[in-house]
């Protein structure tokens, strides 16, 4: 599953404002293999987590480039998803190595939407002259749409869809871009939303679409963190881009599958824009 809020102010007025104000959570089976934020080997120009599970490694969930180019996935929330379907996470590495730009990449993976159980990718190039967010979900409307400035959040449902788990953190999330912080105190703030268990439910619009699912992983699925044996958020990571192209990048990761284990590591370059 997964969740993201995110502002995106391409054009920030304030010297002290951020182009990008995103914070996520991974949650995925807390003993699947996969490497921790790093640039990757020979190709130091991209960030991301990479996952590791047989068959599908070398796909991500969550990545920057030093050009720029920002991608990020959520599942949808479906109860009997193809086992034979293709590996969602190449969507990421494919278009954080891929020359398209944001919109015409999702277009050509809309092209194969089909191919994968249910998705929501947010696509995104931060140029010196343009910032350009784009957004496609293989459960919706046939074509990408470009999104203008404006706070956002995406679940495992289409962006925006207003399951409460999804409204009680983007209030959160509101509450706390609209203040101004210094980038730790706001990442610290980030963490605190990302890693809050109050369970929002009942959610009938959550539960309608997690027909299959047993009542007790729905109800742990209505938290904005997520806790339940086994499963649950194991990745806090927060990204923030500053109106002259610094990248702070935050991660925050579950250690020996244990809820009381954790580590973060922080990135700090300039896009090369």
């Amino acid at each position: 599953m997964c969740i993201i809020f995110f502002k995106f102010d391409p054009r920030p007025a304030s010297k002290n404002a951020y182009r990008l104000i995103l914070a996520a959570n991974r949650d995925e089976l807390y003993n699947r293999p996969s490497k921790t934020a790093d640039f990757w080997g020979t190709n130091s120009e991209i960030l991301s987590g990479l996952d590791m599970e047989e068959g599908k490694e070398g796909g991500s969930w969550l990545g920057i480039s030093k050009r720029g180019k920002l991608a990020a996935l959520t599942n949808y929330l479906e109860g009997r998803p193809n086992p034979d379907a293709q590996g969602r996470g190449s969507l990421v590495s494919n278009f954080l190595t891929d020359n398209l730009d944001s919109f015409a990449y999702l277009r050509k993976v809309s092209s194969d939407g089909h191919l994968y159980n249910g998705f929501n990718l947010l696509t995104a190039d931060f140029r010196a002259n343009e910032d350009t967010l784009c957004y496609y979900g293989n459960k919706g409307n046939s074509e990408p749409i470009h999104l203008k400035a404006g706070i956002y959040g995406l679940s495992n449902s289409l962006l925006e869809t207003p399951w409460r788990k999804l409204q009680h953190g983007k209030r959160l999330f509101t509450s706390v871009v609209s203040k101004t912080l210094p980038p730790d105190g706001l990442v610290q703030e980030l963490m605190h939303i990302l890693n809050n268990e109050e369970l929002n439910t009942p959610d009938p619009a959550q539960e309608s679409q997690g027909v299959g699912y047993s009542k007790a992983m729905l109800r742990a699925l209505s938290a904005v963190c997520v806790r339940s044996p086994g499963y649950g958020t194991r990745t806090n990571t927060i990204i923030l881009i500053d109106r002259e192209g610094n990248v702070n990048f935050t991660e925050r990761n579950m250690l020996n599958c244990d809820i009381n284990q954790w580590s973060t590591n922080s990135f700090h370059f300039k896009l090369q824009e």
